[in-house]
């Protein structure tokens, strides 16, 4: 058996308003909370015991998930009562591990998208005997993140920090937000207190010595911090591009939740999901957009690369592009929402309040 522990513990606040009401795993990704898929992916890769780490909405995940027997698993419950970062965190799960000290653990941030190979890095991490094994990926612009250079056996050689000039980009290889640790590691980490494991944990243990090992894998990866990539994220796995056992029926170009109302002439493509409840109206087009439970889209109303929040309204004929939209918001008909605008939760939007073009 091997043990993971799920960091999902953060604010999301590169996502609001999504996570006004919602901590960001359980915000919907093609029909069910994010974090389902983590859950149904470490399954699949033979993990049975699972602790997450919440802290923010914490009272939300246990109702949803329970003991995690639905998913064909054990599922814990741990909370921080202050905010204690990434290793903080994975220290104040420890405690309910049942591994021994030199047995694996595998560590997954809650809110990456990834069609990584968990049992390679398992097997990596066994075969080449390390302390930390960590999941790399190759981005073509590794300006946003920090850099994880690796010698010719994948050892790794340094955290560098964001890079700030051209001559400070050494790799394109960067840390992907999944690990195996050795339990021993996980129990040295100093608890009560905030710790970073990107900028205190892994530095030290390279300074001491340990052996830390990369495995780059670069297939589907996908960090889901922003709107932009969240929308992203849900329609790749309704199109079947990112991989997931949990997703509530077959993929392809759309995917409509049981309960959902759909017009026959309305057109649904790009991997548009439409949840539980939701209705969509005679005449409107949905493109790659995800449309949450309880949510109305009117007739004529246009909508591209967005999310429409929970029990929200879209007015006829209004046109929404890279748009988020809160819980409960209403807009009015004849709006045009264009370039990552967010109305916040409950808002109202009069009738042809808001334009980014003529109203000819």
């Amino acid at each position: 058996m091997t043990e993971a522990i799920l960091l999902v513990g953060g604010k999301g606040t590169r996502l609001r308003p999504l996570t006004v009401n919602t901590p960001k795993p359980m915000v919907p990704a093609a029909g069910v909370p994010f974090l389902t898929h983590q859950l149904a992916r470490a399954r699949a890769a033979g993990v049975e015991h699972i602790v997450l780490a919440t802290s923010y909405l914490a009272e939300v995940f246990e109702p949803y998930f329970g003991d995690g027997s639905a998913l064909g698993l054990h599922i814990e419950y741990v909370t921080e009562e202050e905010p204690l970062g990434t290793g903080g965190a994975i220290r104040n799960a420890a405690a309910h591990l049942h591994s021994g000290s030199d047995d694996p653990v595998l560590v997954f941030n809650g809110d990456i998208l990834t069609g990584l190979d968990i049992g390679a890095l398992v097997r990596t991490h066994e075969s080449t005997g390390a302390d930390v094994s960590l999941h790399l990926t190759k981005v073509t612009d590794p300006r946003a993140y920090g850099l994880v250079p690796t010698d010719d056996t994948g050892r790794v050689l340094a955290f560098l920090e964001k890079p700030q000039t051209p001559e400070e980009i050494v790799t394109d290889q960067i840390n992907a937000g999944a690990y195996v640790f050795r339990r021993s590691v996980i129990d040295a980490i100093p608890a009560g207190r905030s710790v970073s494991v990107e900028r205190e944990t892994f530095p030290g243990l390279l300074s001491a010595g340990a052996h830390l090992q990369g495995m780059v894998d670069s297939t589907y990866w996908l960090d889901l911090g922003t709107p932009a990539a969240f929308v992203r994220g849900s329609a790749d796995l309704v199109l079947g591009r990112a991989p997931s056992p949990a997703v509530p029926g077959r993929c392809g170009d759309r995917l409509i939740l049981p309960t959902a109302t759909v017009a026959p002439d309305a057109k649904l493509t790009g991997g548009t999901v439409v949840g539980e409840g939701a209705c969509v109206a005679e005449g409107a087009r949905v493109f790659g957009s995800a449309i949450l439970p309880g949510a109305v889209i009117e007739p004529g109303a246009v909508i591209t690369d967005s999310l429409i929040g929970a029990r929200a309204r879209i007015g006829e004929r209004s046109v929404l592009e890279g748009t988020v939209i809160g819980d409960g918001a209403v807009i009015g008909p004849d709006n045009e929402f264009r370039g990552g605008v967010r109305v916040w939760c409950d808002a109202r939007i009069p009738a042809g309040a808001v334009r980014f073009s003529s109203d000819q």
